[in-house]
């Protein structure tokens, strides 16, 4: 919502700050999503929908929330948030749709990393969750991405060991994400559309 306020509607960076704290403030206090209808559009969408509205009415000199007043606020990684804008190099000219998607995407997916590495050190799957880290998340290696021999040998292992120890970390994963979905969506058919849109597959 912070990336969104400060390229969609071009707000300062402490602007964002105060009317992304500010909106959800006044969602909770007025109960904004109570006439969400999944038939009838995604979460995200009617989310940005309800972020232009109160954007749009916000009378800047009288409503501000000011931070460090009552209210005790969560705390928002905001910093990370423009990171994120400065390395990207967003600029309003990109589709907002496409940001939101992004953002929507990513989310989901750090959610379910964190269940997924939680459950595997729980299940004493650590060095599961290591090969899927070194795999899937570390990314390339001059360009190319790191052969299963190679992780063989970093972690001690057969290849067909890796090959094994992968398969199951990303059923794993994708269990994961499936049930950060349920907690996400309120009705069957959006956790499945999300669910296709996300992984591209039925979810189990």
């Amino acid at each position: 919502m912070y990336k969104y306020l400060r390229i969609r509607w071009q707000k300062s960076i402490d602007d964002a700050k105060d009317l992304t704290q500010a909106f959800f403030l006044a969602a909770m206090e007025k109960d904004f999503f109570r006439t969400f209808d999944p038939e009838r559009a995604r979460f995200r969408t009617f989310l940005r929908t309800c972020l232009d509205a109160y954007v749009s009415n916000h009378d800047k000199s009288a409503k501000r929330l000011k931070r460090g007043g009552a209210v005790e606020f969560t705390f928002l990684d905001f910093q990370d948030a423009e990171n994120q804008i400065d390395i990207a190099g967003l600029q309003p000219s990109n589709s907002v749709e496409a940001l939101f998607e992004m953002e929507w995407r990513r989310s989901v997916f750090n959610m379910a990393l964190e269940l997924f590495q939680t459950r595997s050190l729980e299940q004493g799957r650590e060095l599961q969750f290591k090969l899927f880290e070194r795999y899937v998340l570390d990314g390339l290696e001059d360009g190319r991405r790191v052969k299963y021999e190679d992780l063989a040998r970093q972690f001690g292992l057969s290849t067909t060991t890796v090959t094994n120890y992968l398969a199951a970390a990303r059923r794993d994963f994708r269990r994961a994400v499936f049930d950060k979905l349920r907690e996400l969506t309120v009705a069957d058919d959006e956790f499945r559309r999300e669910a296709r849109t996300l992984l591209g597959v039925e979810p189990e």
